[in-house]
């Protein structure tokens, strides 16, 4: 997949409106319209960087679909989420941020 259809799976998996990205990321929701676009245009890197943090990923994720090299044991973590259901990987995931958020007490 390419920038267009990343970025578009991002927006939906972040259930976040282009309006909501635009504001987040400073970019013009007209400039992101045309990144999702079927005569999609790519960003300059600035808007990537910025379009990428609003979202939380990385451009390279972006721009190619994967992330960078991961440890394995985070890799193998990562591809049974996705053999999960949408609901099971929600309730994962608060799992894993209660965890974090238990270690940051002091």
């Amino acid at each position: 997949m390419g920038f267009r259809e990343n970025l578009k799976q991002e927006l939906s998996y972040n259930d976040m409106l282009v309006k909501e990205l635009a504001l987040a990321s400073g970019v013009h929701k007209r400039a992101i319209d045309m990144y999702l676009c079927e005569k999609a245009s790519m960003p300059s890197a600035d808007a990537a960087v910025s379009i990428a943090r609003a979202l939380g990923v990385t451009v390279e994720y972006l721009v190619t679909g994967e992330e960078p090299a991961l440890p394995r044991d985070v890799r193998l973590i990562s591809r049974n989420l996705l053999k999960l259901s949408e609901k099971d990987r929600k309730v994962v995931s608060a799992m894993v941020r209660t965890m974090v958020e238990q270690r940051e007490e002091p």
